[in-house]
């Protein structure tokens, strides 16, 4: 496969979608040969896999335990040397909690509102694509878990199930993920149905593409019938299981728009109402022309260390745009979280939520929707905890000066 196909074939951010030959089964792990990297992977095969998972760690182990190498590697590993991915993880660790004494609080309450809408915790489930490969019954578990934790199901383009199936699902808030077709009918049809099925916000990431080590050593792709199915529920009806698996692939390597401006969004407006999010934004200058032309929230991201290497951790860069922001839109980060002391310390530098993808894609792997329902309830757990031990009886009473650098 040449460079150039390859890139086509990795268009979206949470979801590599392509036609590969090599059976996933038999692929060969291409994790990173980092020492960090090795020592986590050694901790992970020497933790049991019978036991009660209590963290983040314990359901990667749980999905490594489970999936075939390559679906694993898919979900886990990041772009070239992986010095993004760890970074968005070590950040956090550098941030320290600096707990006021003597503040009497023996029980917190963690609810606040996104983009308007309650929710029991500042912790929502980002757009994660193929998740059909990593349990059969996808993206229809992870958002009714979502619901049953009262929080809200960013919904990918390619998470494997239609917008109406993912609707029919569960009752609770979701906000639809955009990846753009490049038939701007198809794109129009798209966003319609998402406002006639209930999602109550549209997502649209603006840092497209991935290159991972992993997935090319790997051959990672998603099985025809999946990617068929994805295409046809996107909207493109000519696509079929009667065609080839060339004739699939470059069809969708020509199906998606790969340039994107800001004035998209000036079209995308003109067509909803629905609140807007950018997600992908690092930069200062960013932050100030997406409110400058009226977007309801930004999600401070590096795609998960999957696009580009050498990004610097998400978290690193929110207090820059939550001060360009200011109080003319909600800003959302992710990025690295995996205890809920990450969601405190992003809730003191200005977040009004985390996202998080791995940690519940590695728990739906390793039990569906209880796996995702579960890894939430420990997030939540934590995140009190961190909130009484900070002396915070609620979200609004976490502020910057509970952390240092």
């Amino acid at each position: 496969m040449n460079r150039r196909n390859f890139t086509q074939l990795l268009t979206f951010g949470a979801g590599s979608l392509g036609l590969g030959a090599q059976n996933q089964d038999e692929t060969q792990s291409t994790l990173t040969d980092d020492l960090q990297s090795e020592e986590e992977d050694a901790r992970l095969q020497r933790r049991p896999s019978h036991l009660e998972p209590v963290n983040v760690a314990d359901f990667k182990a749980l999905a490594r335990s489970k999936l075939a190498t390559a679906t694993y590697d898919y979900i886990s590993t990041g772009s070239a040397d992986e010095i993004t991915l760890r970074e968005n993880v070590a950040a956090f660790k550098r941030i320290k909690v600096v707990p006021p004494l003597m503040r009497g609080v023996s029980e917190a309450d963690a609810s606040t509102t996104a983009l308007n809408q309650p929710i029991s915790l500042p912790i929502l489930l980002a757009p994660v694509a193929a998740q059909r490969m990593f349990h059969p019954s996808g993206a229809l578990a992870a958002a009714r878990a979502a619901t049953a934790a009262g929080t809200i199901f960013g919904v990918s383009s390619s998470a494997g199930s239609s917008v109406e199936e993912i609707a029919r699902a569960s009752p609770g808030p979701k906000w639809f993920q955009l990846y753009v077709p490049r038939d701007r009918a198809v794109a129009r049809q798209l966003v319609e149905r998402v406002e006639r099925a209930g999602y109550q916000a549209i997502i649209v990431t603006v840092d497209l593409g991935e290159w991972k080590d992993a997935d090319r050593r790997n051959r990672f792709a998603l099985p025809k019938e999946m990617l068929v199915k994805h295409l046809r529920d996107v909207g493109f009806h000519q696509v079929s299981d009667q065609m080839s698996d060339q004739e699939v692939n470059e069809f969708n390597q020509s199906a998606w728009d790969l340039s994107l401006t800001w004035e998209f969004f000036d079209w995308l407006r003109s067509i909803t109402k629905l609140p807007l999010l950018i997600k992908g934004l690092l930069r200062q200058e960013d932050a100030r022309r997406a409110v400058s032309i009226g977007l309801d929230g930004i999600i401070v991201s590096n795609h998960g260390g999957r696009k580009l290497d050498t990004m610097p951790a998400s978290i690193d860069r929110l207090a820059e745009v939550v001060e360009a922001v200011g109080n003319r839109a909600e800003v959302y980060m992710d990025g690295g979280i995996r205890r809920g002391t990450d969601v405190l310390k992003a809730v003191a530098l200005g977040a009004r939520a985390v996202l998080i993808g791995r940690p519940y894609a590695w728990a739906l792997a390793a039990d569906g929707e209880a796996g995702v329902r579960k890894v939430i309830e420990l997030l939540a757990e934590e995140f009190l905890n961190a909130m009484t031990a900070t002396g915070c009886a609620r979200i609004s009473d976490i502020e910057a000066s509970l952390i240092s650098w």
